[in-house]
């Protein structure tokens, strides 16, 4: 297990969001994997999300950019 699977799992054991939250951010950004990213980054989303985290808007545009998320048109 790396530093940061360890780190990952504390967190989770910890039910640290705040942590969460940049712990999957940094797996995304450290995958060399674009399916792996993703998954990382929608973790880093929702809990984002949950907290009202500043960083939910930015992790949403990525996922936008990797297809993952789609616009907003303005109604549902």
């Amino acid at each position: 297990m790396n530093e940061l699977e360890a780190r990952l799992l504390l967190a989770n054991a910890d039910d640290d969001r705040a942590a969460l939250v940049t712990l999957y951010t940094e797996a995304a950004d450290q995958s060399e994997d674009e399916d792996a990213a993703a998954f990382y980054l929608t973790h880093a989303y929702i809990y984002a999300l949950e907290l009202g985290a500043p960083q939910s808007g930015a992790l949403r545009r990525r996922l936008i950019e990797m297809e993952r998320e789609t616009p907003s048109s303005g109604g549902l």
